[in-house]
């Protein structure tokens, strides 16, 4: 029997995989990955880094980012501290789901996580003060390759917890691109 539990969700490539807590008196343990039962599952990825952030204020706003090959990264993503609402939008050209998103809420309560393969930008927004997100990605950061999107654009239709004027955002996320305005980087 699986330490886990994978859903589908509107899109197919993108998972939610909810890890189990043995819990007693002391608290709980929780095997968050093992790379055989992934596979088992048919999660065949290879985990190069892990990252790891903090977002102290409510409504801060990370993305929507991804790396174009040949640094393109599929991502294993959990909150360890506080909630979010985190979203994958599908940057694959020929894909039915192509500018579509999805958007799930992770926290340290409900020990989901979110499987978000490459040809997906990432990006989530904070529910909670303090929170802090973890993250495994199965390439290693580059700063040529890495690209983002425009987290409000109106096209993508997201609806994200805080308005654009109570968005707490770095400038860099400030000057993404829309997606009429993004070049084919995934087919």
């Amino acid at each position: 029997m699986s330490n886990f539990t994978v859903e589908a969700t509107a899109i197919p490539a993108v998972k939610v995989i909810t890890p189990k807590k043995f819990g007693d008196h002391r608290g709980f343990f929780s095997e968050v990955y093992n790379r055989k039962a992934f596979a088992e599952a048919g999660i065949t990825l290879d985990f190069v880094q892990d990252n790891h952030s903090l977002s102290a204020q409510v409504g801060t706003l990370r993305g929507l980012h991804f790396q174009s090959a040949p640094f393109a990264q599929d991502k294993l993503v959990r909150v360890t501290r506080g909630r979010i609402l985190d979203v994958a939008v599908d940057l694959r050209k020929s894909s039915p789901t192509f500018g579509q998103h999805v958007a799930v809420e992770l926290s340290a309560a409900n020990w989901r996580q979110l499987l978000v393969p490459i040809g997906f930008a990432h990006g989530f927004c904070t529910l909670e003060p303090d929170t802090e997100v973890m993250y495994k990605v199965t390439n290693y950061y580059s700063a040529t390759n890495d690209l983002g999107l425009a987290w409000d654009d109106p096209e993508l239709g997201i609806a994200w917890p805080v308005p654009p004027e109570g968005a707490t955002l770095s400038d860099k996320d400030r000057k993404h691109p829309r997606l009429c305005d993004l070049p084919q980087i995934f087919d």
